[in-house]
This record gives C-alpha cells, structure tokens and sequence, in this order.
C-alpha cells in the first residue's frame, strides 16, 4: 500500500473512530426501546388472553345455569299436576306446584291479563316492579322464556318469566325470582387479574363489576352476549401498546436483537479498520444522551388535548373587595328549587354573584374540587355577573376555565370536556331580560333543593372560605368541540329541510351549527344572540311563542320547526302541518329508539307527562318511572337509578345513552333529527303515529297570597275525587280510567300549574269540572281560565 493509500485509510479510521460511538449508542437506545416494547406487548397479549379466558368462562358458567333453570320451569309447567291446575284455572295450586323445591324469593303463576300487575303499580311500592313487568310483557311476546336481571328488596336479583299454557291456550304467566349469584357467581369467583376489568351488564346497566373500574368504559370491545339472553359479560385490559412500525411481540424482540448486534458491530467497527490499516486506535469516550440528542427534555409534557388550558402560575392582579360585616344581607328568595335565580338591579348584582361565587368556591374547597366551568348566556347583565361570580371563586382558591358566551348544555359539556368536574352557567333560562340567575354543578351533581339552600346559609353566615392565593383565570373556546363530538355520533341518512327559532337566545348560534353539521339543512329564525328579546319570549312551552315558527316552516314548506328556550336546554318542535308536538309525545318516540339498543332500560318523566306514556314505555320493554318536575330534581333521579332517559313536560330531555345524562335542547333537537331521517315516513308521519289524546298545554293560575306551595298543600287535604288515583310525588295528580288532572306549585314563579289530559272531550271537560269546583271551594275567587 502507498503512503498516500495508507494515510487516506488512517484518515477515514479515525473519522470512524470519531463517528462510530455515537452510532453504537443510537442502536443500544434503539434496543431498549424495541425491548421494552416488546415486554409491553407480551405483557398485553398475556392480560388480554387471562381476560379473555375468565370471560369465556363467566359467560359459560352462566349460560349453564340459565339452562338448568329454564329446563327445570319447563319441566315444573309440563306436569300432570300443574297441567291440570292450570286447566281449572286454580292459579293459587300452580303457584304452590311452581315454587316447590325450588330455592327462589319467589316463584308464581299470574293470570296473563296483568291487569293485576298494573293496577299495583299505583299503590305497591316495591322495588323492581316495573322490571318485574317487563319480563312478564317479554314472555308474552315471545311466547317463550324470558330472561332479565330486575332489582329487588335485596338488590338485582334474576328473574324467569314463561307462558304456563294448558289445553293449547295461555292460562297464566310463570315468574320466578331467584338470586343473581346463580349467573354471577362466573363473575364474583374469577380470577380477575390486576389492570383488568370484567362486568355482568344488560342493557348499559352494569349489574356486577370486578376489577379496575376505571376501564369500564372502553369495555364493551372485549363483551361477550350470554345465549338466549340480552346480558352479556363485558372484559376490558388497558390499551394495548402499539409495537414500533407495526410489529408484534415477537418481531419487536427480533428487532431489539438486531439493534444490539448492529451496536457491537458499530462499537468494534473502527479497531478492526485501525488494525487493518496500521492506524492507532483513537480512544474516543462515548456520548451520553444528552450529548447525542436523545434524551428527553425538561418540561416539555404537552397538555392533554382533552384537559384544561395550562393555568398561568401566578393569578393576575385583582382589586379585592373591602372588609364585610359577620353576616351578608341577602334576599333569600333567590335560592330556588333547581337554581338560583333574581331580577337584576334588585335581589341580584355583580356583589351578589361575588357571594355566590365564594359560597360555591368555599363547598369545592371542602370536597377537595379545584377547577370550575363558567359561560354565560346572552342576557345583557351577564357580563357584570359573571365578573362578580369569577372573582368570588378565585377568592376562594378555585381555578376558573371561562368558556364565554355559550347555551347552559356547552358549559355542561366543557365540565366533562375539561375534565373540570364543576361549572355555574350565568343565565336567566326562559325568564324575561330582567332575570338572571345561576345554573350550578359542583363535583358532577347538580345542586337543587337543601344544596342550593346550604348556599345561602354559608353566605348569610359568613361562613366563606378565602384562600392565601388567589385562584387562576383561562379562558377556553369549547364550540367547535361541542359541535364535533355530537358530528361524530349522528349523522341523518337522509337531509331534512328544518327551521330553527332560538328566540334571539344564546342558542342561536351553535344550535345551527350543529344541526348542519349532522346533514340538515337549517333555516335560521330570530337566530341573533340577543338579550332583550325583541321578537317574543324565549320559551317553547308556550304555544304563542311557536307561532312565528309555524308560519315560516309552513311558509317555506320545511320538514320540521325546532325552537330553543333562552338558555338552550329544552325544545320545542312544530310540524309541518303547524302541530305543536308536546315533549312528552317526544319522549315516546326517543324512548322507543333508545329501547331498541338498552331492553329493559328506565326511563324517567315527570308529573306533568300524559298518561298514554307508561304503557308506551312498557310496550316497547321499558322501565317507565313518574317523577317530580324539576331538571336538578331528574338528574340526581338518573343517578340514582342509572335511567338511560328521562324527560319533561317543559321540553327538558335527559341523554345518558350516547350523551351525558345532562339536559340538552341542542342535542334532543340532533336525536330527534336522527329518528325522523332512518323513517320513510315523512316526519309529520312518524309523529303523528305517536299515541295522543285530548290534553291542555300547562295552564298558570296566580297562586292565592304568593304562595303557591301553601296553597297546593291545602288542597291536597281537602280534595276529595271519586274514581280517581291520587299521586302525591309533585302536588296533587289525580289519575282517572280516561284520563287524568294536575296541580302543582311552580318552583320558579308564584303560579299554580295545571295541566289536563284524557281520552275524550267529553272526559276533558268533566275532569276540569271536577278540578274547578273544588279549587273554587276552597279558594272562591281564585282565576281560572278553564
């Protein structure tokens, strides 16, 4: 070799000697990360298949037992004995032959009518009555064995249901109730490794849970459906790792292998030129890390795309208020049933909303709750309101996130967007432009009754919580957000021609938005965000509101009018014949549809609700519960039975299924929308399908002295109806054979609400008679306009 050749090796070996270290240590970072990454997909793969195993063997253990039980009432109904009771029609002798042997909390034969079961309703408060039936409506259906989980006096336990026929007709109906251990007991005795989920669900209820219950949601990818019944078993393991450019397990360990050997190569690569060309060999110290720019570095963690904005470290400047007195003079009145609520300029202020504020702040500080929500609707005292309410819980430590401008939904929304877990809307709802008031939701439960009270008991005792440090202040657009998550659920199969009226509320913005997002074509109507309300009151309850609706919908031959209230929680829909479709004929249909995906489900209406709407619900394997008006006062019902829906009279409707559970006018409208779309009836069609009668929009009558809850109460001691069923749940509902009355006292105004619904004008008319002349015996020169 020449010494110019020789050099010119010399100079490349050293070049490599520089070079090949840090190529040596790219390949070890790259042998750990494939490494690592394989461990992570063995790991998974292992958990999904224990997973897998125990759900299989949960879904067999129970279908077994199923089995057992079905062929053990098949053969109790096949014999002689019960053949020939049943035949006599002696249902008390087959009751007593079905329950026999049999290790059940109760076991009967009833007469296939049911009109027992329904009359009972009314009077029998045990739990598990409607669920009980539901699967004798089932049975009969399907004219075999029916199979459902029910609560019970002890908790969920399973029931059996079956047509006990005799001499080729239907004699009676079987029902059994046994506990739920027989078909959970694969579930409580797994082996349910840690990091891993697996639950006994029907419908979107789950019945039993072992496991990490914070993957509970993404079970329903690993579920697994019971034969022969709608339960299935639901298993869940954390996200699996994605292997580096697709690999599995195995190839990402081949891959660690092959980064190894190219790192010794690397590292011994420059010695065997060195020697091969004469060179010494330069001692060249690796580089860490850091030097070769593969460490990660220092607070660089981007925020999730999900969570809050990056809260400043320091909260800006604020003036702070001066010194108070031990106690707050403030109007007690304002702190209703659901909500807050006052006219502005007198029992409500910016130094109000301040109190409010530090109230709300101060029960967040003792639940240990940090970061609050807060929009506002388009109430032109909103601004000044808000201002107050921020400052009041940043005085208590809270950490604000102000959404702006946005319909009471959104700001639900951007609490569970956020990740936030609170939020007040600033908002007056459907009440003129002087009202304004506050909407609030402290650690996911909505405040109503003794919580919204306890408010002002904290303030009017000055019982105020004021943190060291000021709470921090973002700001967060949450529409687009909004609009896409419900875009991404529902999309109409075919266009429909709608004109929205948002009654110059807050609505009328993003509610066209999303209604176009889904495929509508939206006509917009008094859509301008507008606070006095030019056009006509913002409530769709009250058919004179709709009227321009039903104009422009007729006018320019829509398919469909949808009105929004002030603050965009509840809606009203006209059809294209100028029908004002009541929201509880609403609820019949968004019941069916939800009914269809969660069998069993509850659903929930309030007093207010026709009477047609019970047996509707059942008819299509519902759970149908009455409950008090009020939308905090349904909320905390959902959660407490886990309802799928519920809805009320005043357009509020409640979505657990696909949605939140939060009462959204916006949504409903996009539901509804859906429904209509699927049918190949026009609109007007599907909705003139649902079952309907002779009934009154509500009807306000000034209460006697203010007062409409003293009033209601008296008449309920006094009243007296021949014939009729009285409910007590929410003032007086007295339910007749062809129709029922309603008395209420309105929790936001001093009204009298009344409402009538029946079969017949006839019915109508004699119902209201009987109302009014008792109203007028206790209260001669009350105002009635019926």
């Amino acid at each position: 070799m020449s010494e110019t050749e020789t050099g010119h090796a010399h100079a490349i070996a050293a070049q490599l000697g520089r070079a090949m270290p840090w190529v040596a240590g790219l390949c070890v970072v790259l042998a750990l990360w494939f490494a690592y990454a394989s461990w992570q997909l063995f790991r998974d793969d292992a958990r999904r298949a224990a997973i897998t195993h125990a759900r299989n063997a949960a879904v067999d253990a129970a279908h077994a037992a199923l089995t057992t039980e079905r062929r053990r009432l098949t053969e109790k109904l096949a014999l002689p004995s019960m053949q020939a009771a049943l035949a006599a029609g002696d249902l008390a002798s087959a009751s007593r032959q079905l329950a026999a042997g049999w290790k059940a909390s109760e076991a009967t034969v009833l007469p296939p009518d049911l009109e027992g079961e329904y009359a009972a309703l009314a009077t029998v408060r045990e739990p598990g009555r409607y669920g009980r039936l539901m699967v004798l409506e089932a049975a009969l259906a399907q004219n075999g064995i029916a199979v459902a989980v029910i609560r019970g006096g002890k908790g969920s336990e399973l029931a059996l249901a079956a047509p006990a026929t005799a001499g080729g007709r239907i004699a009676g109906l079987a029902f059994v109730r046994l506990p739920l251990a027989r078909i959970a007991a694969g579930i409580e005795q797994g082996e349910v490794a840690d990091h891993s989920y697996l639950a006994l669900r029907q419908g979107t209820h789950t019945i039993v849970e072992r496991g990490d219950r914070e993957l509970a949601d993404g079970a329903e990818a690993l579920a697994a459906k019971i034969p022969g019944t709608e339960l299935r078993v639901a298993a869940a393991v954390p996200d699996q790792a994605g292997g580096p450019l697709g690999l599995d397990a195995l190839g990402t360990s081949i891959a660690a292998v092959v980064f190894l050997l190219l790192a010794w190569v690397a590292w011994r690569l420059p010695h065997w030129l060195a020697r091969r060309g004469g060179a010494p060999v330069e001692e060249t110290e690796a580089p860490t890390l850091a030097e070769a720019g593969l460490a990660p570095a220092a607070d660089t963690a981007a925020p999730s795309p999900t969570g809050p904005p990056p809260m400043p470290s320091a909260a800006p400047a604020v003036s702070e208020p001066a010194s108070h007195p031990a106690a707050y003079d403030i109007d007690r009145g304002i702190f209703r049933a659901y909500d807050i609520r006052g006219i502005v300029g007198q029992s409500l202020d910016a130094n109000v909303a301040r109190l409010v504020g530090q109230a709300i702040g101060t029960l967040m500080h003792e639940q240990g709750l940090t970061d609050i929500v807060v929009g506002r609707d388009g109430r032109l005292s909103g601004p000044a309101l808000v201002d107050g309410l921020v400052a009041g819980l940043r005085r208590a430590g809270r950490n604000v996130i102000d959404i702006g401008v946005a319909p009471t939904p959104v700001v639900y929304f951007a609490a569970y967007h956020l990740r936030a877990g609170s939020c007040v809307a600033v908002t007056g709802s459907h009440n003129p432009p002087d009202y304004n008031g506050f909407k609030v939701v402290v650690g996911g439960e909505t405040l109503s009754g003794d919580t919204i009270v306890d408010l002002y008991e904290r303030i009017a005792g000055n019982r105020l919580h004021e943190s060291p440090t000021l709470g921090t202040l973002a700001q967060r657009d949450v529409g687009e957000d909004y609009v896409e998550r419900i875009a991404s659920d529902i999309q109409l199969e075919r266009p429909l021609k709608v004109v929205v009226d948002a009654g110059n509320g807050v609505a009328g913005d993003i509610g066209p938005r999303v209604l176009r997002a889904i495929g509508a074509e939206v006509i917009p109507l008094f859509c301008e965000i507008d606070g006095s309300f030019p056009n006509h009151h913002p409530d769709p309850s009250e058919p004179e509101n709709l009227r321009d609706l039903a104009k422009m919908v007729e006018t320019l031959d829509a398919d469909l009018g949808v009105a929004f209230d002030g603050d965009g929680d509840r809606l009203g829909v006209i059809t294209r014949q100028g029908v004002n479709v009541f929201p509880d004929r609403l609820l019949m249909l968004f019941a069916a549809d939800v009914l269809e995906r969660n069998p069993g489900a509850q659903i929930i209406f309030d007093v207010k609700c026709t009477g047609r709407l019970p047996g509707y619900i059942l008819r299509h394997g519902g759970s149908p519960l009455m409950w008090k008006t009020g939308h905090s006062l349904i909320k905390a019902k959902m959660r407490e039975t886990e309802a799928e829906l519920a809805g009320e009279m005043s357009g509020h409707f409640f979505f657990r299924e696909r949605w939140y559970g939060f009462d959204d006018g916006i949504y409903a409208a996009a539901r509804l929308l859906e429904i209509l779309a699927a049918r190949p009836q026009t609109p007007s069609e599907t909705l003139a399908a649902l079952p309907d009668g002779i009934s009154t929009p509500e009807i306000k009558v000034p209460a006697p002295h203010g007062d409409p809850h003293a009033f209601v109460e008296r008449f309920r001691e006094a009243a007296r109806f021949e014939g009729g069923r009285l409910s007590t749940i929410d003032g007086l509902r007295v339910d007749f054979p062809d129709g029922w009355g309603l008395i209420r006292a309105s929790n936001t105004t001093p009204v009298l609400v009344l409402r009538f619904d029946a079969d017949s004008p006839q019915a109508l008319a004699r119902i209201q008679t009987d109302f009014r002349t008792q109203l007028r015996a206790l209260q001669p020169d009350l105002e009635l306009p019926f």
